[in-house]
């Protein structure tokens, strides 16, 4: 079994842990750094520092309730105390602005998603391992699936997106029979009556993770008739997240087809 490479986060620990030894730094100045290692307290949040190296993952901030001053905050400590990505997540158009404006200020290209709040600031991407495949049953859910496209992409699994397979034109999902087999797992992400996932889970050998959208008329319910039915299907290799959940479902979907840490 080939050795595992450390994370950027980890490189940093162990470039610091080095210097040390060699004596090229002194131990005060290691604990400095280290002190603030599990996390930092600002008053109003706690930004996770350990998080990349206790589960190889990322710090999602969720901006709604936040003032712009705490968002900005928090997404300058997550740049300077970790080393992957940051994704802020149902940030607003001056949120956005906001967070995008810092990562250019540090020198880092933002990727900004329209129509989903998200805005991510990439770092230290993992080759990608695995393939996940994000199907969606409607254009009008495309917003949710390129969500979680890019977080899935962010964490390091091969990715691969395809719209408007839904069921009121079945012969359109069948056309993706191969690429169905080829995927490690697959996010089926619906609106309406939220029957994709079920109809994929049929049809794959593979976890298909249901992701409700807030998509439909009025008896959808914003998403809860389709977060029912999803919950209710009779296929047993599915598993379901929150509606308009994208973050959720391409963070599962990364974790399953890049498999275990080694």
């Amino acid at each position: 079994m080939p050795e595992r490479v450390p994370s950027p986060f980890e490189a940093r620990l162990l470039r610091l842990l080095a210097d040390v030894k060699d004596g090229r730094r002194l131990p005060a100045d290691a604990l400095e750094v280290l002190r603030d290692l599990p996390f930092e307290d600002l008053g109003f949040a706690r930004p996770d520092h350990h998080r990349e190296l206790r589960q190889g993952m990322i710090e999602f901030v969720y901006a709604p309730g936040k003032t712009p001053a705490q968002l900005e905050e928090i997404v300058r400590r997550l740049l300077e105390g970790n080393a992957g990505s940051v994704i802020v997540t149902r940030a607003d158009g001056a949120a956005v602005a906001a967070v995008a404006a810092i990562a250019r200020e540090s020198g880092l290209d933002p990727v900004v998603l329209d129509g989903t709040g998200l805005v991510a600031i990439p770092r230290a991407v993992p080759e990608p391992r695995g393939l996940l495949l994000i199907l969606t049953a409607g254009t009008a859910d495309l917003p949710v699936a390129q969500e979680a496209e890019l977080v899935a992409r962010l964490l390091g699994a091969g990715t691969r997106l395809v719209a408007d397979v839904g069921v009121a034109g079945i012969h359109r999902l069948l056309a993706e029979r191969p690429l169905i087999e080829e995927a490690d797992a697959i996010v089926a992400v619906a609106g309406m009556e939220g029957a994709l996932p079920s109809v994929v889970g049929g049809l794959a050998r593979v976890p298909v993770i249901a992701c409700p959208t807030s998509v439909g008329y009025g008896a959808s319910f914003g998403g809860l008739a389709a977060l029912l039915a999803m919950i209710s299907s009779c296929v047993p290799g599915s598993a379901v997240v929150n509606i308009d959940d994208g973050v959720g479902a391409g963070t599962i979907g990364a974790l399953i087809v890049r498999g275990p840490r080694r």
